[in-house]
Order: structure tokens, then sequence, then C-alpha cells
């Protein structure tokens, strides 16, 4: 009995957090809209921001990263670093996008060795910098910052599809239009983190995740983190990290906001200088964070545990008429008038869906941190998925994150998927109608086993 009570009162936890730029080069594309165009400007610099777990048993890292999503081929060369030059597990790493609208591809041959090669030292700079710790949890709701951006609307001419269509929603309608009727799904208004402290009580790292799209507002060619990289900063000076060595490292990871972004469709809107609505939003999630903060407990040591699962999904296929229709669009005269603006657009997708391969292995991810839960799931996933996962898991506390591990695009629910809208497009999503439903119940099945 006595030597039991000795060996658990030897249990130490370490962690350790640090950065590394990842900022691209002047000239690359910047990616978020249908027309991509050259990054002119450096207006803040971007990071991979990682912090490592280490309970003496288990090791779990967290890569967060300013871009828009990362494929799995980028993730996976880093981990193949990382596991040279460190004895992390690179298994246990969760690694996951902020989709900030104002980053770069990362395909290019240009910039794809730049965003690997700083995923990988911002990993090892952290486990250098492992020291004795204590960890805690908590949320916080913030409602104000975060709206369904698909609307229920009478105007049928807001409802076309690219497809030759009508659909039963519209994301982003013209704000305060008279045809609004209602929000056609739920918001998630919860900003969840966890906080890592030095044993006197000094801030290591805190990573937040907030269902926000992105907030944008920048000038046209800038390079920015968005509002993810505001609260970074802001969150260490609430938090009284001011010394240096090694720097505190604030780290905010998108939840579930496939269908959230933040404007207010029900009334016309202020306007905004560049940077002005992004550092507003982040300066009040930070400000609710360090509120939250003021209140939990911090723990010397917790049981840490991770888990990834391989889910096979089909991809989406035309069926003859949409085939047919496509291919009218490839076909027709430039000069011959459009039935949707994006028509072209989505006809060139669905091309590429056709030719594409039949199926698709996606990685998921569960991480256990005491009695906090994550989920990781490589999509723009729908609140009201992130929602549900939080109601069914075993945890007291559960949150996903999601752009993590890769990326496939969006993640509609079956019932959304029947309603249409942009998220819907055959080429905006690409996987199987009831793809969130399969995710979802892996997702639970995988923290049920961590339990």
């Amino acid at each position: 009995m006595t030597k039991q009570k000795e060996k658990l009162t030897d249990r130490v936890l370490q962690a350790g957090a640090a950065t590394a730029d990842i900022t691209p080069p002047l000239g690359e594309l910047v990616v978020g809209g249908f027309v991509p165009f050259p990054a002119t400007a450096i207006h803040d610099h971007l990071q991979s921001r990682c912090l490592v777990l280490d309970n003496g048993q288990t090791q779990i890292a967290f890569v967060v990263c300013d871009n828009l999503g990362i494929p799995r081929e980028v993730y996976d060369r880093a981990r193949l670093i990382i596991a040279r030059e460190t004895e992390l597990p690179a298994e246990n790493i969760l690694m996951a996008a902020t989709h900030t609208h104002s980053g770069t591809r990362v395909q290019t041959d240009n910039y794809r060795p730049r965003i690997v090669r700083g995923i990988a030292d911002s990993v090892r700079l952290a486990m250098d910098n492992l020291e004795p710790a204590r960890i805690g949890w908590g949320g916080i709701d913030e409602q104000s910052e975060v709206f369904n951006r698909r609307w229920h609307v009478t105007d049928s001419d807001l409802l076309k599809n690219p497809f030759g269509g009508i659909d039963q929603v519209r994301m982003n309608p013209p704000r305060g239009h008279a045809a609004l009727v209602e929000p056609a799904g739920p918001i998630d208004p919860e900003i969840s983190f966890f906080s890592l402290q030095a044993t006197n009580g000094y801030p290591i790292a805190l990573l937040a995740n907030y269902s926000l799209h992105y907030v944008g507002g920048v000038n046209k060619g800038d390079v920015s983190a968005d509002y993810f990289g505001v609260f970074c900063n802001r969150i260490g000076e609430l938090l009284g990290a001011t010394s240096s060595q090694p720097p505190f490292v604030g780290m905010l990871s998108n939840g579930t906001s496939g269908d959230v972004n933040n404007i207010n469709f029900r009334h016309s809107g202020e306007q905004y200088e560049p940077y002005e609505k992004m550092n507003q939003v982040a300066e009040l999630v930070a400000k609710r964070v360090k509120e939250a903060h003021d209140h939990i407990e911090h723990y010397d040591w917790v049981p840490l545990s991770s888990t990834v699962r391989e889910l096979k999904l089909k991809f989406l296929k035309p069926d003859e008429r949409m085939r047919k229709y496509m291919v009218e669009i490839l076909t027709k005269s430039k000069a011959a008038p459009q039935y949707h603006q994006y028509e072209l657009n989505y006809a060139e997708r669905v091309q590429r869906l056709l030719d594409g391969p039949d199926e698709v292995t996606i990685p998921l991810q569960t991480v256990r941190i005491g009695e906090l839960g994550i989920a990781a799931i490589p999509f723009e996933v729908f609140a009201e998925t992130g929602l549900d996962i939080k109601d069914r898991a075993p945890f007291t506390n559960t949150f996903t994150i999601e752009l993590a591990n890769d990326y496939h695009g969006y993640l509609p629910t079956p019932g959304q998927h029947e309603l249409g809208g942009y998220e819907t497009w055959m080429g905006t999503s690409k996987v199987q109608l009831d793809a969130s439903e399969q995710v979802k119940q892996t997702i639970l099945d995988m923290m049920n086993g961590l339990k």
C-alpha cells in the first residue's frame, strides 16, 4: 500500500510549447475564394504553434497552423521528420489548420517545404521546452460572434444552384434582406480551452477552440493569420505571460464552423476598417477565456491517451442528368447567358469527381486529457454535428477540432444535404451523403474506448 502511494505521488506531468514561422513567400496564391490572387504583403506572420504533453506514460502533441486547410500528404511529410528528430510517437500528434482565408496554398513546390519544416520545428522545439507542469480546462459561452450562415429565404432567385436547380436554403444571403426567414441550423457558442502552467503557476500555453469560420476584413493581397493570430497574442497578455524564456504559446483551433460565420444577417451591418472587426472579435474571445480561466482547477497529473482510426468513405459521383447538364455548361459559348455565376466552376469540380477515385480513407483522432475529450475531424464540420458529439461523449468536457490531420471540404448532415445550399453542392461537399453520421459514430466509439 505504501509503495503504491509513493508511486502515485511520483507521477509528473510535463508540458512544452513553441512556435515556428510558416509565412509563405510573396507571390504565392491566396486562397479562400473562387479566384485566387497573389500575396503582395505580409500583414502578420503565420505560425505553426505546438504544445506537447508528457505524463510519464504517454506523449501527445497538438499542432495548429495558420492556413486554410492542409492535406494529409503535407502533415505526413512533417511526421516523418518528427519521427527522425524526436522520440514523440508520430501517431500521437494532432495537426490542424485554423482556416484563415488570408493564407496561401501549401501544395506548391515553393511553399510546401517551408510549412513541412515549420511544423516539424515547432514540435521539436516544444519537446526541448518540456518542464514539470499543471493542466486545467474549461469553457464559456459567447454567442454574440457566431451566426449560422445558411438561411431559409422566400426569394427563389437567391436559391439558384450551379446545377440548374433551386435549393431550399442560401449560404450568406444579402444582409438585412426582406426575404430572410430563419437560419437553417444551430450555432455552438462555447469557447473551450485547456491551460498549461509551470509548477510555480507561470503560464506555459493555452489551446482554445471556437466554432467560428473566420472573421476576415483584410486588404486584398495581405497574408494574415486572421483573428486566430490576434487571439494567440492577446491571451498571453491577459494571462500575464511576460517572460520570453521560453515564450508563452497561445493557440486557437477551429471548432465545428462549417455553417457558421461572424455575420449577423438580420442587420445590414456597419462598415469596418481593415483588421478592425478581426481585432474586436479576438479581444472579446480572449477576455472571455481569461474570465473562465480564473475559475478552473489545475491538476498536477492526468491520464493521457490518443487513438487514430481510418474511415473509408465513398466519393460523390454525378448521376446521368447532372453529367449531361455539366457537359452543356463545359461546351457552351462564353457569350451564352448564365443560369448561375459559378456554374462553370462546378462543372469542372464535378468532372474531377467523376474522373477521380471512387473512395477515400480519412483519419479520425480522439484524445483524452483527464476528463476532457477532444475529437479531430478532417472536414469543415457543421455545428449540429459538433453539438451532438459534445452531448453524447463520455467526458465531462468535450470539443472538436475541424480541418485536422487532412482536408476534404465540407461535411453537411444528411438533413442539410436535403436542403441544398453552397456547403452541400457536389464539389464543395465530396463524400457520401451520410458521411457526417459515419464520422460522428466512429468518433463516439473511439471516445468510449478511451474512457
